[in-house]
């Protein structure tokens, strides 16, 4: 029996819509990532991008386990001496609530150029409300 390797152009992407309320922030990473990279399909295939699109609304709902509120901080440096910045979690809810979303799934995401592809998939909104109701996606529950 011959193994089965999807090709770029036999994949049919469908549209999962999740809801960010009360969810822990590494579960719904975990899950997010594995539809982005097509982990939930039978064709599933390492070298091709065979992931479905994910919407994740109500993104600064997101609820983080222990401590990490107040105790987890996000670093940026900007290459020049002396310019690390560090912010926490709490002040990245208010300024970008994507961000804490979008930095725990492209973690989880492999490092190659596929991750790219598979992070554009993805699209996150602080909101309930979302401009995709077009592609008819489908709730995901976790």
């Amino acid at each position: 029996m011959k193994s089965y390797l999807a090709k770029p152009a036999e994949v049919e992407r469908t549209w999962h819509v999740v809801d960010a309320t009360d969810q822990v922030l590494g579960k719904l990473a975990v899950t997010v990532s594995n539809i982005l990279r097509g982990r939930n399909k039978p064709t599933y295939t390492p070298h091709v991008d065979t992931g479905d699109f994910v919407i994740v609304v109500n993104a600064n709902k997101v609820a983080l386990s222990g401590k990490k509120e107040e105790q987890k901080t996000y670093m940026f440096y900007s290459g020049w001496m002396g310019n690390e910045k560090y912010r926490s979690v709490s002040d990245m809810r208010e300024k970008k609530p994507a961000f804490v979303i979008e930095h725990a799934v492209k973690g989880m995401l492999p490092k190659n150029r596929l991750a790219s592809q598979m992070l554009k998939k993805l699209k996150i909104y602080a909101g309930p409300d979302h401009p995709h109701a077009a592609q008819n996606p489908v709730a995901l529950t976790l």
